[in-house]
């Protein structure tokens, strides 16, 4: 270890071999290892603490880790950390070195593989290391047909139906929790299709006319539009806006956001016949001059047009 002279106190293994340590250095590190050597003061001069079950090489990595200044900063020093990383997590638990702990959750997890996922996650559950579980649990999860041919796995379900449980139970939230995620992405797509749709209907409204609404300079009112129920509610819609006038209408509001996503998406050369469309598009463009940002907004703006995009795509695939 190449430590000085100054040391008062020697760590002892089980086999016998002794390493010098400074007593300063294990009280600011550790609250168990102060504790113990305050129960050592008296009448002990040369004092020792065993440290039995560990390799004698993963108790220098400790000690050494322990003179660090509380951090894994160096490439050296995190192979270290990699390489003993069972024990220096084991050791950090019992004497309640946190950042080394810490360190060697997120060098454990880095390493994973379904190989060693189960041996791991016993460990954690053992050590305390919410982080560290969590991460073997999601290993698991993801390729469990590897993990079910390990020796460990097997070992579970022959001792330890517990553990077992705690694994088939997270398996099955984990795949109720990817069935929700399908679900609200398939809904969200859903949403999207509908507005990029409607986008579609108000340029046809605007432009062409349908039924009884429709630009002033067009041709004598159409029959029935057979495009969607969408086209029909939004002609309910635009009709409703001309004509109200309160304050705070939600109806009025969902129209006001409509032209705003039609300005967002639109492709056209000025003038627009959309209402309000280059108004909207001088905003956007003062918006993105200055600092006002409307993330959501423009996530919003980037699944339409990506949903009309699809959409498009699917109308020449089937004309094909």
């Amino acid at each position: 270890m190449g430590v000085s002279g100054e040391a008062d106190v020697e760590i002892v293994t089980s086999g016998g071999r002794r390493i010098p340590v400074h007593s300063g250095v294990l009280a600011s590190a550790s609250p168990v290892l102060e504790s113990l050597l305050d129960r050592q003061k008296h009448g002990n001069p040369s004092r020792v603490i065993a440290i039995n079950g560990v390799p004698f090489d993963a108790l220098e990595a400790f000690v050494r880790s322990l003179y660090s200044s509380r951090s894994v900063r160096d490439k050296d020093e995190r192979e270290e950390v990699g390489k003993y990383g069972v024990h220096l997590l084991v050791l950090s638990h019992a004497y309640q070195v946190g950042w080394l702990k810490r360190a060697c959750e997120a060098e454990l997890a880095a390493r994973l593989t379904a190989e060693c996922a189960v041996d791991v996650l016993q460990l954690a559950r053992q050590c305390d290391a919410p982080r560290l579980y969590l991460r073997c649990m999601k290993m698991l999860a993801k390729d469990f047909a590897a993990v079910e041919k390990t020796e460990a796995w097997r070992f579970v379900q022959a001792n330890d139906p517990w553990l077992e449980l705690e694994v088939l139970q997270y398996l099955h939230d984990d795949d109720l929790r990817k069935k929700r995620r399908r679900r609200k992405r398939k809904e969200e797509q859903g949403v999207y299709a509908e507005l990029s749709e409607a986008m579609e209907c108000l340029r046809h409204i605007c432009i062409e006319g349908c039924t009884e609404v429709g630009p002033m300079d067009r041709a004598p009112p159409r029959g029935p539009c057979g495009r969607s129920t969408i086209c029909q509610g939004l002609q309910l819609l635009i009709r409703h806006f001309a004509t109200c006038h309160r304050k705070g209408c939600p109806r009025c509001q969902r129209m006001w956001q409509l032209l705003r996503l039609h300005s967002a998406i639109c492709d056209q050369p000025d003038p627009c016949k959309v209402p309000l469309c280059t108004q909207f598009k001088l905003r956007m463009m003062q918006e993105m001059e200055g600092e006002g940002k409307d993330d959501k907004w423009r996530i919003l703006v980037k699944k339409v047009m990506a949903a009309k995009v699809m959409s498009c795509l699917a109308k020449r695939k089937r004309n094909e």
